[in-house]
């Protein structure tokens, strides 16, 4: 496996991953399935994406994106990660977001935020053996197919002191 910098043309494989996640109900809220389109949008030359790559296939992906449009945090993004089923428990998830983290510190991040649904064991186990905390829980964030559920607010910080 290896890790690169996503690009325009991993879109479409980008997409596909995603629309797994979507299609899982653990990972997201988002229900509508997205295109090569969509996920292009992504690409703003600002927030870091990469890729892992396996035998010449994209199999998972690691994106950042706009955590707040205020000045003042600039330094913070949202992050995913998302690992295609057929790949999943291999360590493409823990290898692209270590090198997300080196990615984010050089464009200038000082902190990746995001959020977990409880029940999604696997992603809480990998982020928190990678340093990310858990701070707390929103309650009711959000309905996905008509039930409200709770998200658990993480953070991680790339710069120290």
């Amino acid at each position: 496996m290896q890790v690169r910098a996503a690009l325009l043309a991993d879109a479409p494989a980008i997409a596909e991953i995603y629309n797994h996640g979507i299609e899982d109900r653990v990972a997201t809220f988002e229900t509508k399935p997205r295109s090569a389109d969509d996920v292009a949008a992504w690409f703003d030359g600002v927030h870091p994406i990469l890729v892992v790559e396996d035998d010449g296939r994209v199999i998972a992906f690691a994106a950042t994106s706009t955590y707040r449009p205020r000045d003042c945090y600039r330094g913070i993004a949202e992050v995913s990660v998302y690992v295609a089923r057929a790949s999943r428990c291999r360590g493409a998830g823990r290898l692209v977001l270590q090198e997300l983290f080196t990615a984010c510190q050089q464009a200038g991040y000082w902190k990746l935020v995001s959020r977990v649904f409880p029940e999604n064991t696997a992603s809480r186990r990998l982020i928190a053996s990678l340093g990310f905390r858990e701070v707390g829980v929103y309650e009711k964030h959000g309905q996905l197919d008509g039930v409200w559920r709770d998200v658990i607010i993480v953070e991680r910080l790339l710069i120290e002191g």
